[in-house]
This record gives C-alpha cells, structure tokens and sequence, in this order.
C-alpha cells in the first residue's frame, strides 16, 4: 500500500495539520506515564496528568473553540486495518513517534458498507499534530517502522469513545454506534466483531507490514 505524507495535499479532504502550539512538554509527559506495548495497542480516552498541562486549556479554547475536550493516548504495535469509526466532531492527533493513519471518507459508505480499497495511508512524523475531520473514518494508528511501536495523543470532546447510550436503533446508523460518539465498522477478520461491533467493511483486512 503506498503511504503518503500528511504534507502532501491528498491528506486535505481528510485533515490537516496544528500549527502554532508547542507540544513538546506534553509528548514528553506521555513519555513518562504510559507504555508502548509490543504485542497490542492500548487506549485511553481520557489522563489526568495530560490534562493538567497548560497547553490542555489552549487546545480546548483554540482548537476547539472552547468546547469541553479530553486528552488521552493510544500506544503500541500494529500493522492492521480492522476496523474504521467516525465521531460527529474532528480528532486530533499528536504524534510522539512516526505513526501512519489509515483513513476514509464517510460519503464512501455506500449502503452501510465500505469497501478497504477506499481507505487512503498517510505518514504523520513524530512531533507533528494533526486534526481528522469529522467525516474522516480512522482508527488505531500503525506502527511507521518495522518492529517499532508508537505513542499517540488522542484529543476529542469531553466523554467521546465511554460507556454507549442506551438506544433503540432508529435507522440504520444507530446500528453502528458502538460508544459514546463513537459509530464503528469493523472488518469480519477483526476482534471487534466477535464484541458485537457491526460488521460494515468489505474487501482486504489492510496490512500494512509489507510497506514500512
């Protein structure tokens, strides 16, 4: 699979970068209070320690305008696709390592499903922020060296991605709500989908170890 830099202008209709902050104590704190599995990825929506940083309160009151936001992280080794969600509000990502996200876009669900030879790769380098747009499916980041993991900081609104509201589906998205903001398509190959996810991506279960 060909990956490309967020830099290049293809990354547009998905995100784009933050600029104008400094992270460099942030990423230097996720250093400090969280591991880098070797075998898994682990996330975390939400780290106090994070959030008591002062760059928290500028991304809250610039990125997102003011909005109640949360800073977590998703840390560890992975090559693979698996699944794709979309939140109703943008993610931003703050890259600790090289990592590589593999994205699509909401309009290429086509009757509840999406077909992986939608799904796009870009290299986002290590120090570098990023926002995902709302309609921007995503999911864990990939390692961007063989045999190398990464640390991610994963900014969203305040309660994204906790416990799922207790609903009776009304169409069928709500099918696809598997948190709190959070509607997911998992590919039949991955774990999510023996945990009840709704199975909505078709094709190759992307990976991308041949390519790093």
């Amino acid at each position: 699979m060909k990956i490309v830099s967020v830099t290049d202008e293809s990354f547009a209709p998905y995100g784009k970068i933050i600029e104008g902050h400094d992270f460099s104590g942030l990423l230097n704190k996720l250093e400090e209070v969280s591991e880098k599995p070797a075998d898994h990825v682990e996330y975390v929506p939400s780290v106090p320690a994070l959030e008591a940083l002062p760059v928290f309160e500028k991304v809250r009151d610039q990125v997102y305008g003011g909005m109640p936001i949360q800073f977590g992280y998703c840390n560890g080794t992975n090559t693979m696709l698996n699944c794709l969600e979309y939140h109703r509000d943008s993610e931003s990502n703050v890259m600790a390592d090289d990592a590589v996200l593999l994205v699509a876009r909401e309009d290429d669900i086509k009757g509840g499903k999406l077909d992986t030879s939608c799904v796009r790769a870009f290299l986002v380098p290590k120090g570098t922020a990023v926002e995902v747009y709302a309609t921007t499916l995503h999911y864990a980041p990939c390692s961007a060296k063989k045999g190398e993991g990464f640390r991610v900081i994963i900014v969203l609104p305040r309660g994204t991605n906790t416990d799922k509201p207790a609903i009776t589906p009304a169409n069928p998205e709500d099918r696809m709500l598997f948190a709190r903001n959070k509607w997911l398509l998992a590919h039949p190959d991955a774990s999510e989908s023996k945990k009840g996810a709704y199975v909505g991506l078709t094709g190759v279960n992307i990976d991308i170890a041949a390519d790093i």
